[in-house]
């Protein structure tokens, strides 16, 4: 997760996460979704499907992408974003 608040007018934080596979992305992107929704949480908007590489889930504050491997190394977010502070990192 990157802080970007300092960074960007339109978002405080970045949660960048990888899945291995199209039902590993899926289930990631139905699992936040519902576990939100449970709290009254509902995205501004999601867009991508599993098979494209990359999902994103807007929250507002939180910006959610979920990235392929290939992805995640070709699009590079941590290295674009370098100057935000990393608030938790997960491997």
């Amino acid at each position: 997760m990157l802080d970007i608040h300092e960074l960007a007018p339109f978002a405080d934080y970045f949660v960048i996460a990888t899945a291995t596979s199209e039902r590993q992305s899926r289930s990631l992107v139905e699992t936040l979704v519902s576990t939100l929704r449970d709290q009254r949480i509902k995205p501004l908007f999601v867009e991508g499907e599993s098979q494209s590489g990359w999902q994103l889930l807007d929250y507002g504050e939180v910006i959610v992408h979920i990235f392929s491997p290939e992805l995640r190394d070709f699009y590079k977010l941590e290295e674009l974003w370098h100057d935000a502070r990393v608030v938790v990192r997960l491997q």
